[in-house]
Formats: structure tokens, sequence, C-alpha cells
């Protein structure tokens, strides 16, 4: 009698032990009797009827990221890439997972991988390659319907990488560095047309301005005075007097006081030219011809002739005054 208590003690304990599962918080178990579905449990602690009677199907409900092999495809401009992309999708009913499709890990790996061939496919190479989010939210659109009915709800899908062969490497990289050449040419261009219009503006001014022409020429030979330390000789332009030629010509009656004026103005212009040429100041000589010229001494002893019109023409006009 005792050994009869005993085996029905170890039996009833074998029992109970097989009979009390434990679901986690992100589990679910899908429990059949005697073949009929019954009502989802957990989480927690649960109670299977022993003996056969009750039986159950663990289903996880949380996000499985999910890796869809490279794919081998030809895209519609007939170039042929490798693609692979990763899956996130999660059970929202356990009941379809389980009684609607044998094995929904399996079948939405296979419609993940059928999808992304169809989808690339359609697709050029440029388009792929700049515009991949689009074709993400268009995979998941597209595997999102096709799991529905398995109670699988897609939250993402991500193209991962799109392998090329060497030779369109090499292809796209000689259009890329071509695309830079161009662009360079054009920023150069761009810069070209500016420096003309800025040296167009400049002239512009400086044309309406005939005193500041003469004033740029004075900064001219000061700065190549200061910057060689060799003599430069250079004739001295006629155009420097033009604005007390003007002057003269604009005012026919002047007063004693005013040439005066007249006369130191253009003495200091004169000697601010000889200071900025390093020549000395003219002096008359009379030629073999008979003809008289102004020479000028340079700092090397260099004697230089110079028109003697344009001087002797102001001093008519200032005798004649």
């Amino acid at each position: 009698m005792d050994v009869i208590l005993a085996l029905i003690a170890i039996g009833g304990a074998a029992a109970l032990s097989t009979s009390l599962r434990i679901m986690r918080e992100y589990e679910r178990a899908v429990v059949f009797r005697l073949g009929r579905v019954r009502p989802i449990r957990g989480p927690g602690l649960i109670f299977l009827v022993p003996f056969g009677i009750e039986r159950m199907v663990r289903v996880g409900l949380r996000i499985i990221a999910m890796d869809i092999p490279p794919q081998d495809v030809i895209t519609r401009d007939n170039v042929s890439v490798k693609v692979n992309a990763v899956l996130y999708f999660k059970v929202r009913d356990p009941s379809r997972a389980v009684l609607e499709i044998e094995d929904y890990l399996f079948a939405t790996s296979q419609l993940a991988q059928t999808t992304l061939r169809s989808v690339i496919g359609q697709a050029e190479l440029d388009e792929l390659l700049a515009e991949r989010e689009k074709f993400n939210h268009i995979l998941q659109r597209i595997i999102d319907e096709g799991t529905d009915l398995w109670g699988i709800d897609v939250t993402a899908v991500e193209v991962k990488d799109v392998d090329l062969p060497q030779e369109m490497k090499r292809a796209m990289a000689r259009q890329a560095e071509a695309e830079r050449e161009r662009r360079a040419k054009v920023i150069n261009a761009e810069g070209e047309l500016q420096a003309a219009s800025r040296l167009k503006d400049a002239a512009r001014l400086l044309s309406l301005q005939p005193a500041s022409l003469q004033l740029r020429f004075l900064q001219t030979a000061s700065e190549i005075a200061a910057e060689n330390n060799s003599t430069t000789l250079f004739p001295l332009p006629v155009d420097l007097f033009s604005p007390f030629k003007k002057m003269f010509e604009e005012r026919k009656e002047l007063s004693a006081e005013e040439k005066e004026e007249i006369k130191a103005l253009e003495a200091r212009a004169q000697k601010a030219a000889d200071e900025a040429t390093g020549l000395s100041m003219p002096s008359r000589i009379s030629g073999e011809d008979g003809q008289s010229g102004l020479l000028g001494e340079g700092p090397l002893g260099e004697v230089i002739e110079t028109d003697e019109a344009e001087a002797v023409r102001v001093e008519r006009d200032i005798t004649d005054e």
C-alpha cells in the first residue's frame, strides 16, 4: 500500500511539474485543448491540464531583427547589383502567427527576399543610390501588407549594402572626376567674369576723372622706385599737365594773384613728377638744327629729350592772359 501511494505521489509531482509554465512579460502562450485553441494565456504562471490534454506554443512579442541575405538583382537599366537589407517586425496577434502560418519566421524571411528583388529590379541604379530612403518605405509597406494576415507588424526595412561590379565602380569614379573638373572650370570662369566686370568699372571711373588716372600713375611710379634698387627711366607723359591746361582754358581772365598761384601749382606738380620718376627739372637746349627742346638729366647722368610743345603752349597761355 505504501508503495502504491509513493508511486501516486511521484506521478502527481511529475504531472504537476509538466503542467506548470511561467510566461515572461514579453511572451504569450497559445494553448490547445484536445486540438482546439483556447484563449491566450500569460504572462506569469499558467497551468496546463496534464497527460497531453492541453499543449501550448510559446510566442514572443518583442521586435525581431532579421537579416535578409544578399540578393543578386538586375536593375531597370541593366546593371547587376547585389543588395542586402535588414527587416524589423514583431508579432501582433499570437493566435494568427500560430494558426495562419506554419513557421512565421521562415515565411517572413522568404517574403522579404522576394520583395527586395522585385522592388530593386524596378529601379535604376542612380535612383537606388540617391533615394534609398524611398525604397525602404516601399519595402516596409509591401512586406507589412503581406504579413498582416499572419498577425505580424513590420516596423521598418533598411537597405544595408549595394555592391556594384568593379567595372561599374571604375566608371562611376571617372564620372565623378569629370564632374569635379567641370565644376572647377565653371568656378574659374565665373571668377574671370567678375574680375573683368570690376576692371570695366574701374576703367569707366578713371575715364570720368582724368586726375585720378594721373594720381594712379604717380602712385605706380612711387611703388616702382621703392621696390627696385636700380634706376628706372621712363618718359614723362604730357597728359600729366592736362588738368592744368583745362583749368587755363576754362578761366579766360585771371588776376595777377591767380596767375602767381597757378605758377606755384605748376611748379609743385613738376617737382612731384620729377621726384616720382627720378628725373631732374628739364632744361632748355638748342639742337644742331636750331630747334629747341627740353632735356632732363637722370640719376645716372643720362640725358633724355622730351617734347616741349605742351610746355610752350602752357607758357603762351599764361603770357597772353
